[in-house]
Formats: structure tokens, C-alpha cells, sequence
């Protein structure tokens, strides 16, 4: 009788130790999440963002039943958003932006009919837009574009087909120039971002798989150099763990590492993955704490990140969350 209580025992608590071996992989995921205060406009997704200095800015997007015009600052030391002048083109969403010399600039998008390739200058300084040369690449939506050394540049995105070609603005000559494309993959919804004056292009998707590929631009040579892949496509054991393949993720700077959040992959995504450009190695940390989403925003100053809006299945999000990348979460014990 002994022996058969000892096993009953022993069997009732199996299930406890399966969870909790189960759990422990999301146990030494360092970063926390905190929710800071929610963006004052429509709830949205497909909105485009940039940052300049501590404030970062969100403009137009979509919040299901109409594309947005509206621009917003959100001020990183203050905790508070402040309603700027209206983009003043077509109202859209999907479109890109990015940042050269304290400037902001957005264009192509999609407003529900049309594919576009309009592009606007935006200076915080007077709270003022100006249309500048038009996008000479074909209108498209779902572009990933950068500012670096000077330069804005969109590539990549949908014109009907999926592509890869790159473009060059510089803003003191109000001028384009068509530069090499991208190597590797054609891809729409990619992410961006830019660090020690270099750009990076990774994610997206095209012929119905989300590309692993992972490339970095050198604006010095207008030249393209392939990095590791974002999946386990190696016979090594660095990238065994990776699952980081994505489309419309959302990646931030802080402290000269990247991280990537949010997206889709099949599902909607909130794990978030830590890139070290010294050794082209990815990490797992902490999971975004919001709703799980995609089509969000990121800004960030290079010492502070934020993610903003976006959609799940059904809901559009105005909620705003910061990540503290050197805490851990409690509520992950």
C-alpha cells in the first residue's frame, strides 16, 4: 500500500514539474516592459514614425475605417503627446519615414484606392511640411526606408509585385538617385533600422514565406554586405534558438543594441529579440507585455525605445510601452 500511495503521489505531481521545466525558459529573459502614458490620438494602425532628439512623431495611418492625416509628438522626458500640424498630402497608411539632420521625412503609402509616391519634408523647428521631389521609384506601400549620412532612402515594398530596388534623396539638392538594390530577397513589410552610421534592412515576406535574410548597407560605398541569417539555417549553434522571421516587426536603438518586437509570422508576435552588431548574434529577452500585434511603431533616442499603436485580429491599440532593457520582470517568475 506504501509503494502504490508513494507512486499516486508521484503521478499527481508530474503535471506541476512538466509546467514549471516548461516555464523556465522565459525565466532568464532579462528586460521590462512598462506601459507609459497612451497616445492622445485615434487608436491606429499602419501609421509611420520617426525620431528627432527626445521626441519621437507618429503620422497618419489607419483606424478601419478611414486613413489618418494627423501628426503627434510624444515628448520621451515629459511622458506626453502634442498635436502638430496635419500632414498636409493624401491621407494614408503604410507609408515609411525617417530622419536626416534633425528633419523628418515620410512618403509613399497607399490610401485605400491608390498606391502612392508623394514625399514630404516635416521641421519640428517651425511645425512645418513641404512636398519635395516625388519618389521616382514606381508608387508602392510597404517600403522599409532609413536616413543615414545625410540621406533619406526607401526601397523594397509593393507596387503590384514585390521589390527590391533602392533609392537615394539627399535634401540639399531636393534630388533622387536609384542606387544598387538590395541583395537577396524581394520584400514588403521589412524592418529598418540604424546604428554607428550604418542602416540595416531584415524581415519582410514574399512568395508566402517570411525572408531570413539579414543585410547592412555602408552609406560610405552605397554598398550592401549580407549578414547572418535570422533563422536556424546554420549547421552551428548560435542560431538554434532563433526564430526571429517576421513581417511589419518594429525595431528601436538603445545603448548601441537593437531591438526587434511585435509583427507577425502566421501569428501575431510579442517576443522580442536583442541584436549585438559587434558579433552579428541575436538574444532572446524579455517579451513585449502588451496585447501581442503588428503594424506598431518604434521610436527611440538611442538610449530610451518605445513601441506605439498597431492592430491585433480585431482591436487597433492606442496604448504606448517602453522597454527597460537591464531590469528583469517579476511577474516572470
Amino acid at each position: 500500500m506504501t509503494q502504490k500511495r508513494l507512486f499516486l503521489f508521484l503521478l499527481a505531481l508530474l503535471p506541476l514539474v512538466m509546467v514549471s521545466c516548461g516555464d523556465d525558459d522565459d525565466d532568464d529573459l532579462i528586460g521590462k516592459w512598462y506601459r507609459v502614458s497612451d497616445f492622445d490620438g485615434l487608436a491606429r494602425s499602419d501609421a509611420s514614425s520617426f525620431s528627432i532628439g527626445n521626441k519621437g512623431y507618429l503620422v497618419c495611418g489607419y483606424d478601419g475605417k478611414n486613413c489618418l492625416s494627423d501628426l503627434w509628438e510624444y515628448d520621451m522626458d515629459r511622458d506626453s503627446w502634442t498635436q502638430k500640424a496635419n500632414f498636409p498630402g493624401t491621407a494614408r497608411n503604410s507609408a515609411v519615414a525617417m530622419t536626416v539632420d534633425s528633419k523628418g521625412y515620410f512618403g509613399t503609402g497607399y490610401d485605400r484606392v491608390n498606391r502612392l509616391n508623394d514625399f514630404w519634408e516635416y521641421d519640428p523647428a517651425t511645425n512645418t511640411w513641404t512636398q519635395k521631389a516625388d519618389f521616382p521609384g514606381t508608387a508602392r506601400y510597404g517600403a522599409v526606408a532609413f536616413g543615414v549620412s545625410g540621406k533619406a532612402y526607401i526601397g523594397c515594398g509593393d507596387d503590384g509585385n514585390y521589390l527590391k530596388d533602392f533609392y537615394a534623396f539627399n535634401p540639399s539638392s531636393n534630388s533622387w538617385q536609384q542606387i544598387v538594390s538590395i541583395g537577396g530577397t524581394k520584400r514588403w513589410g521589412a524592418t529598418s533600422f540604424v546604428l554607428d552610421n550604418k542602416a540595416y534592412v531584415c524581415c519582410g515576406v514574399n512568395n508566402g514565406e517570411y525572408v531570413d535574410d539579414f543585410w547592412m548597407f555602408d552609406p560610405s560605398t552605397e554598398s550592401w554586405t549580407q549578414l547572418r541569417d535570422i533563422a536556424d539555417t546554420s549547421d552551428d549553434d548560435y542560431d538554434d534558438d532563433y526564430n526571429i522571421a517576421r513581417m511589419n516587426g518594429v525595431a528601436f536603438v538603445i545603448d548601441g543594441a537593437v531591438y526587434l518586437t511585435c509583427g507577425e509570422s502566421g501569428s501575431l508576435r510579442s517576443d522580442t529579440w536583442k541584436y549585438y552588431p559587434a558579433t552579428d548574434l541575436w538574444e532572446n529577452v524579455a517579451k513585449f507585455k502588451g496585447t501581442a500585434r503588428t503594424v506598431a511603431v518604434g521610436f527611440s533616442n538611442g538610449e530610451r525605445g518605445f513601441v506605439a499603436t498597431g492592430k491585433s485580429s480585431t482591436y487597433r491599440f492606442d496604448d504606448v510601452w517602453e522597454l527597460h532593457p537591464y531590469e528583469y520582470d517579476d511577474d516572470d517568475y
